[in-house]
């Protein structure tokens, strides 16, 4: 089953540098360690050659998931957004409801999520639970330490 990865325009350009990257530098770097290795003698005792094609391995993993990332990606378009529902791309000013902290967090696809800069994905439990949420309404996300009850404050783009 293809799983849709929802993206902005920005997010996806730099996949695809970072997949260039991967396949045109990391590649020829990968191939190059093998060959330094196997010029070291027998490889059934060459720990260095073995871990050159692990390294190999765990690089075509990373290319492999990137393009299946890129061809499954849907860009999002901003234009078409709104702040009726919480949904991707939307800003959302929640209040935790047990400690009354307040958090302003961007809900994005996986690949652009990043925690210092409050952009959850919206696979994470708390993305889950906004998701789809109006103005006034409670999200109440399960987490390890229990359920969380979040009040929705604003949704803006």
């Amino acid at each position: 089953m293809t799983k849709i990865h929802y993206i902005t325009a920005e997010g996806l350009e730099k996949l695809k540098e970072e997949l260039n990257v991967l396949t045109t530098v990391e590649r020829v770097a990968a191939a190059r360690a093998i060959a330094e290795a196997r010029d070291k003698g027998d490889l059934t005792e060459n720990s260095e050659y073995d871990a050159a094609k692990d390294a190999q391995a765990m690089l075509e993993m990373k290319i492999a998931k990137l393009q299946y990332m890129i061809a499954n990606a849907r860009i999002v378009d901003e234009s078409r957004l709104n702040t009726n529902v919480v949904q991707i791309m939307n800003k959302v000013k929640i209040q935790n409801l047990k400690n009354k902290s307040i958090m302003e967090v961007t809900l994005v696809g996986e690949s652009e999520a990043n925690l210092e800069q409050r952009k959850l994905a919206i696979s994470s439990p708390i993305g889950k639970g906004l998701l789809g949420k109006k103005k006034g309404e409670i999200a109440q996300i399960s987490t390890p330490s229990g359920i969380i009850e979040f009040e929705i404050l604003e949704i803006a783009l």
